[in-house]
């Protein structure tokens, strides 16, 4: 463990020397890891938690990280560009291709037991069934790169900015007003069920903001609340530092690329493979790339969160159910985000804080899809 963060600190190190924006990418990413383990903030299970117990914190979590990030990112991107750095956000078409992909998703992540960003922290804090997940998503996203010239032949519409309709003032208004009317609908959408969040869920101090000491915050755990601030404002730096917001499942589909390069696999076979980003990319190395040095760093970060809190013990025990599903969901959550041009924080988080209409597009399809992995995970015997 010791000589696996000092190898990739010194490769980070090495990289800021060519260049500080690598280096305080790094430094981002390993701040969200930290920020992600401690608070365990998930999409995954905070959906599954609404949909079989209508527990909503988890959401409403999400919705105020939505919201924060929302307003940081409005008058950024309204300048387009920030101390000599040109900024853009995250726009997409509102296509059909989102729709399928971040349907899948839902699935997948639900199969997995983690979203893009919850595959990257639990495995790195030590979680070997989701290394593989992490795998299969690296398989099924270069997998979904095959097709995507006939996903994009599918009905689509050029990318909704809510800014460039309204002005960026208004459009961050109107978000703001529907964050606040989806958090006051869930509000009472959970009182009047019979369902309620259980008394394990009640008491565990992950979730008691009173019980949150600063002076122990390397050791954890967060609120998150406290979470949900520190992920916006390490997106905003993402914003400022690479010109790019945060994303993750991208790197999934080049650590594929790459993998399959090695055993063999020729670009050339593939249009993706063609594009100027896509082939530049894949003749760098993975440091060279801003979404795969984010990832090892959250991973890094996740990893340190973990051990400080005495919680890093890797162990292989997984029922084959458990690890098949692992697989399945790994193909689907990595073959739907690369579909629906991002996962929970690419195309979700990201996209919706740029004010693209795709991002909402996201969230209303994955839903339906977090329903069925729900019903699929009882088949493979996974608890909700």
């Amino acid at each position: 463990m010791t000589l696996g963060l000092l190898t990739l600190a010194g490769v980070a190190w090495q990289r800021g020397a060519e260049s500080w924006r690598s280096l305080l990418l790094w430094l981002i990413g390993v701040v969200l890891g930290v920020a992600l383990y401690h608070a365990s903030f998930g999409f995954a299970s905070a959906y599954r938690r609404m949909i079989v117990a209508r527990s909503v914190r988890g959401v409403q979590a999400q919705l105020l990280l939505l919201a924060l990030t929302t307003g940081l990112f409005a008058p950024v991107l309204a300048q387009t560009e920030v101390w000599g750095q040109s900024v853009g956000g995250a726009w997409a078409p509102v296509a059909v291709s989102v729709a399928a992909g971040a349907f899948l998703f839902g699935v997948g992540m639900q199969l997995a037991g983690g979203c893009g960003s919850g595959t990257l922290y639990t495995a790195g804090g030590g979680s070997l069934r989701m290394g593989v997940v992490l795998a299969s998503a690296c398989a099924g996203s270069f997998w979904a790169s095959w097709h995507m010239g006939w996903w994009q032949a599918l009905p689509s519409h050029a990318p909704v900015v809510l800014a460039d309709l309204w002005g960026w003032k208004t459009a961050l208004g109107l978000q703001w007003a529907t964050m606040a009317i989806l958090a006051v609908l869930l509000h009472v959408w959970a009182r009047s069920g019979t369902l309620s969040i259980t008394e394990r869920e009640r008491s565990s101090p992950r979730h008691r903001v009173s019980n949150f000491d600063w002076r122990a915050g390397l050791r954890g755990p967060w609120p998150v609340t406290a979470a949900a601030l520190v992920l916006a404002l390490g997106n905003l730096a993402t914003l400022v530092t690479a010109g790019h917001p945060w994303s993750i499942t991208w790197g999934f589909t080049l650590w594929g690329a790459k993998a399959a390069q090695a055993l063999g696999w020729q670009p050339a076979s593939s249009p993706f493979w063609q594009g100027d980003f896509q082939s530049h990319a894949l003749a760098g190395g993975v440091m060279q790339d801003t979404t795969s040095l984010m990832n090892l760093g959250i991973m890094l970060g996740a990893a340190m969160a973990a051990t400080l809190a005495g919680r890093y013990a890797p162990a292989w025990n997984v029922p084959w159910r458990s690890l098949l599903a692992a697989v399945l969901g790994g193909l689907l959550l990595g073959y739907g985000s690369r579909i629906a041009y991002g996962c929970n924080i690419g195309a979700l988080v990201s996209g919706v804080a740029s004010g693209s209409l795709h991002g909402w597009l996201w969230l209303a399809c994955a839903l339906p899809g977090t329903w069925l992995g729900i019903q699929l995970r009882r088949r493979f015997r996974l608890a909700d």
